[in-house]
């Protein structure tokens, strides 16, 4: 359409009197196209052209018109007239458009919606040809997807090779191209190649490792394809020496490479090759179970095979050669079943040869290896030999290297070869272990031999030769430290003590004297050496030596180590000389108690004092008690103070043991004091003291909860019933009605602040708390908080009464106590308030009552005088009393 022949409409003529005016505005040319934007598209393309014929290098137009005309062919057919045009109007615009890149990768995408192979194909080039070297980046993908779609394979590999000209890091996109279109060949000497840039950095971020491996997987499954192009073996075999944790992976591509040409020998030694060079146990798994794999389907091969020659030679007619032929194939199956057969029994050997080529140093591995060959002795030496030359003693892991010397040499003994065995274990003896105790134990199971063989001169003979020093000049430390370690055999104990006791069973009493002397003499002695050299010269008579073994280990050990031997020393001496030696033994005693830890002392003072109760004076043990308790740890002070009032009273009576619980009670903590509160408590009881049992209950009440301890409390009450009365009820329940709110308050302050530490149980902690709390039932409180109630007195404890100006006297032994109250009674005062049974203590009334009471005597039990009794006059009959009146008369 010409554009004379246009018609122009009213309301253009404005726009086309300004384009008259300046038409080569580009300005006014967008302003009239802006205005045409709803005319039909054959109105624009003409606006466009006269645009374009005033303006065709304005790149804005050019670029807005082909888009336009694009968007035109929507619904069209690719090969219909108005694509021609299109492609037309694109050429058109590239005589003025050739240098920008935008409208050649616009044409270019475009020609790739046509079916126009050729043309599209030149219209690259041109791209390329046209646009600086710098902007081919943006060309070659497009070119590089329509050669990939195109199916000419040649035509895309020499695009590729165009291609790789300008980008040479581009090879891995060829690759996968290669490998898509089947040239598996050309495709595995690019990644050769590629292989062969130490400066290749992959685009993809894949790593050399993971680029060979991949070369590896196609060389073996495509081995015909790579015939001829590159060595294929060998370059596995060089993934094999520079990736050394892909190995198994490898061999089995090698052995893959030759199963695929039908080469199964070659694949077979391949996989032999593999178990026996693998180092790790992966890697060996891997190779292992191919192998076993490829037996099998070998095997699943030959099977088919004989049974398809069965076949044919069960048909008619069938070739003379059919019976010879199935019977190879038949022995080619068995040679095939007796191959996996074995296979599969050579693996644990196999898997240990791994291990062992891991770290032939391992004691451990060497010795399960020798046990899979125990049904093969020749296999079994072999490999002892090679264990003891392989092994280094410093390098030795999983056990000593001694234990493999004495093993070796045990088989040939457990084969009844002793020379061998002995020659084995003399060559041992030259090897420099790495320390003396692995020397030790070759020399000591050299002379075990010889004593399994009945040769106890022999034995004894390398024992000496064993417990030899070196020269003195060789025994210094740095000497010691820098020379074999054959000078430092004589150092080992246990050798010395295998010395000793051979000594004591073969030898001479002198040789084993003169053994365990040498032993002192080099400080090598322990204490349960000492231990049986003076149980040795004890069997043997000499007493007094052994005495003197024992005070050397004493004075050469010291505590804990010299616990046993004291414990030893001081039995074996007070059972052979009992109490003839009374101050040697007393000696002996004070040193072992003097240095000796409180915690392991309590067993030593215990049997101090019960010797010197058998052998001694009765005060000196009493004395040594005391010591004792004091000496001992804490937890072991109780049970002396207990064994310390037993056996005062047996030997003084029971009125000696008051000060001794007295002592005990403060010395002890709350755990132990209450238990000894109350059996003092019940002892005074039993010897009708019962005002001094009261006030023991009223110190222990101090140390025991009412609602845990119900028990205690509960001997307390049976006590009042039996021998109180209302007033001292009353006090009780007083008490232990404070002592529970002060239990109380005591948990709940430690609820309330976490932060006060444990809660003290008892003690005069407990009664200020009980006052401070405005629980003080009466002044009895205030006679405890004063010590009335503990007021040393002649006789130790001090009593308990509501009088306080007599607290402080001591208790006569013909007291009486009061009336018991009644049981209605006592349920009536449980049940009263405190503060209706308060009363006063200065009551006339009482005085009275008590001046014109009868004074009842009792007789004084046998256990006061202890073992005293039977001693002197004799005593007054049963039931008779004896007052001191009557005491004092027969005195006279």
């Amino acid at each position: 359409m010409a554009v004379s022949s246009v018609v122009v409409a009213v309301e253009d003529i404005l726009y086309e009197e300004d384009l008259l005016r300046n038409s080569f505005s580009l300005k006014y040319w967008m302003r009239y196209l802006d205005a045409k934007r709803k005319a039909p598209a054959a109105a624009r393309n003409v606006l466009f052209e006269r645009a374009l014929k005033h303006l065709p290098g304005s790149f804005k137009l050019w670029r807005i018109y082909l888009r336009e005309r694009r968007e035109q062919l929507k619904g069209h057919s690719p090969v219909g007239a108005a694509y021609e045009q299109a492609v037309t109007v694109f050429e058109r615009a590239l005589i003025f458009m050739h240098k920008m890149p935008r409208i050649w990768l616009e044409y270019l995408a475009f020609l790739l919606e046509l079916p126009r192979a050729t043309h599209t194909r030149h219209a690259f080039d041109r791209a390329l040809r046209s646009l600086p070297v710098t902007q081919h980046e943006r060309v070659w993908p497009l070119y590089l997807r329509f050669v990939s779609q195109l199916g000419v394979t040649e035509t895309a590999v020499r695009v590729y090779h165009r291609y790789l000209k300008f980008e040479p890091d581009g090879v891995e996109e060829y690759i996968d191209f290669l490998l898509s279109v089947g040239r598996v060949g050309e495709a595995a000497s690019r990644l050769a190649q590629l292989l062969n840039r130490e400066t290749f950095v992959s685009p993809r971020g894949q790593t050399r490792h993971t680029t060979w491996l991949r070369l590896c997987r196609l060389l073996s499954q495509h081995p015909t394809e790579v015939a001829g192009k590159l060595r294929a073996e060998a370059i596995i075999r060089g993934g094999l020496r520079e990736f050394s944790d892909e190995v198994g992976n490898i061999w089995v591509s090698l052995a893959d490479f030759f199963i695929r040409q039908a080469q199964f020998e070659q694949a077979r030694d391949v996989y032999e090759e593999a178990v026996g060079s693998v180092m790790t146990v992966r890697d060996f798994s891997l190779v292992f179970d191919a192998y076993a794999q490829y037996e099998e389907s070998m095997i699943g091969h030959a099977m088919g095979a004989v049974t398809q020659l069965e076949a044919e030679g069960a048909e008619a007619g069938a070739p003379d050669d059919a019976g010879a032929r199935l019977a190879e194939a038949q022995a080619d199956l068995d040679i095939r079943l007796a191959r996996l057969e074995r296979l599969t029994d050579r693996r644990p050997e196999l898997l240990s040869s791994v291990l062992l080529r891991q770290n032939p140093h391992s004691v451990k591995e060497w010795l399960r290896r020798v046990g899979l060959f125990k049904a093969e002795p020749a296999r079994c030496i072999h490999t002892y030999a090679t264990a003891v030359k392989t092994v280094s003693p410093e390098h030795a892991t999983h056990g000593k290297l001694s234990t493999l010397w004495i093993a070796f040499a045990g088989y040939y003994e457990k084969h009844s070869d002793a020379k061998n065995a002995r020659a084995i274990l003399r060559k041992a003896c030259d090897v420099q272990f790495r320390s003396a105790d692995e020397l030790a134990s070759v020399w000591l199971e050299r002379a075990e031999l010889e004593l399994r063989c009945k040769a106890y001169g022999p034995a004894l003979a390398l024992l000496r030769e064993a417990t030899t020093p070196p020269p003195p000049a060789e025994r210094s430390k740095k000497a010691l430290e820098s020379g074999p370690v054959r000078n430092r055999l004589y150092r080992v104990t246990r050798l010395w003590a295998f010395y000793a006791d051979l000594e004591e069973s073969v030898g001479s009493v002198e040789s084993a004297k003169k053994a365990y002397e040498q032993m002192f003499a080099l400080k090598v002695i322990t204490p349960a050496l000492v231990l049986s050299m003076a149980a040795f010269l004890e069997e043997k008579g000499f007493y007094e030596q052994s005495f003197q073994a024992y005070e050397r280990g004493v004075a050469t050990f010291s505590y804990p180590w010299a616990l046993e031997l004291w414990r030893a020393y001081l039995a074996k001496f007070t059972q052979r000389y009992g109490g003839t030696k009374l101050e040697r033994t007393r000696d002996l005693f004070e040193q072992a108690v003097e240095k000796c830890p409180a915690d392991a002392s309590a067993e030593f003072w215990t049997a101090y004092a019960l010797f010197e109760l058998e052998h001694g004076l009765a005060r000196h043990a009493m004395s040594i008690f005391e010591r004792g308790c004091e000496a001992v740890a804490p937890a072991d002070r109780a049970a002396l103070f207990r064994l310390h009032i037993s056996k005062a009273s047996d030997a003084f009576g029971v009125a000696k043991t008051r000060p001794i619980y007295e002592r005990a009670i403060e010395a002890l903590p709350d755990d132990g004091a209450r238990a000894l509160c109350l059996e003092y408590a019940q002892l005074e009881t039993k010897l009708g003291e019962t005002e001094r049992a009261r006030s023991l209950y009223v110190h222990a009440a101090q140390m025991y909860d009412p609602k845990s301890e119900a028990r205690t409390w509960q001997e307390w009450n049976d006590f009042e019933v039996e021998l109180g009365n209302e007033d001292t009820f009353r006090e009780m329940l007083r008490i232990k009605r404070a002592v529970k709110a002060q239990y109380a308050a005591v948990s709940a302050v430690t609820v309330a602040d976490p932060t006060t530490g444990t809660r003290a149980a008892g003690g005069s902690g407990a009664a200020v708390g009980i006052a401070a709390a405005g629980y003080i039932p009466s002044d009895a409180w205030r006679g405890i908080q004063r010590g009335h109630v503990f007021k040393k007195g002649p006789l130790g404890l001090g009593y308990y009464s509501d009088d306080l100006a007599a607290r402080s006297q001591p208790l006569a032994a013909d007291a009486v106590p009061p009336p018991p109250p009644s049981t209605a009674a006592l349920d009536a005062i449980a049940e009263e308030p405190v503060a209706s049974v308060e009363r006063s203590h200065d009551d006339p009334d009482d005085a009275d009552a008590d001046a014109g009471a009868s004074i009842e005597q009792k007789r004084v039990p046998d256990a006061v005088f202890g073992s005293a009794v039977g001693l002197g006059e004799k005593r007054p009959p049963e039931g008779e009393p004896m007052g001191a009146l009557e005491r004092f008369k027969r005195a006279k």
